[in-house]
């Protein structure tokens, strides 16, 4: 089985994580045209910080990822700057967000590091997501 690493100046990586985040109280508003907002807005931005979105999937209620980032960079950064950077276009760009949520996301999210062995299972299951 052949890696597929990425390497920085000084430290020479695989690193893929699991990563699920909620709209605040869990609310449904990830629907269209916000849900395909929000996937250019994530695939945009991990492409600034040199984060990749490796998986992707958006429920009503909540964010599926699967990203491989630098490990010197951390994954709750990345974590942190998607969040960000969605919450405040999506909120200006979409009135009703505004009115409804004090703020988009929840302070919390789930991660989860992904080997390589898991890496197919992982993929399957946030494609399958809107299937369910």
């Amino acid at each position: 089985m052949s890696r597929d690493v990425d390497s920085n100046h000084n430290v020479t990586f695989d690193c893929k994580y699991h990563v699920v985040f909620c709209p605040k109280y869990r609310r449904k508003v990830l629907v269209e045209p916000i849900d395909e907002r929000l996937k250019a807005l994530l695939s945009e931005k991990a492409t600034y910080i040199q984060a990749e979105i490796v998986e992707m999937e958006i429920m009503p209620d909540h964010v599926h990822l699967l990203i491989k980032c630098d490990p010197q960079y951390g994954i709750h950064k990345v974590v942190k700057q998607l969040k960000g950077y969605t919450s405040k276009v999506l909120r200006d760009e979409f009135k009703s967000l505004k009115s409804r949520l004090p703020s988009l996301w929840t302070n919390s999210y789930f991660v989860a590091t992904v080997g390589t062995v898991q890496l197919d299972v992982i993929k399957k299951y946030i494609e399958e997501q809107k299937s369910r």
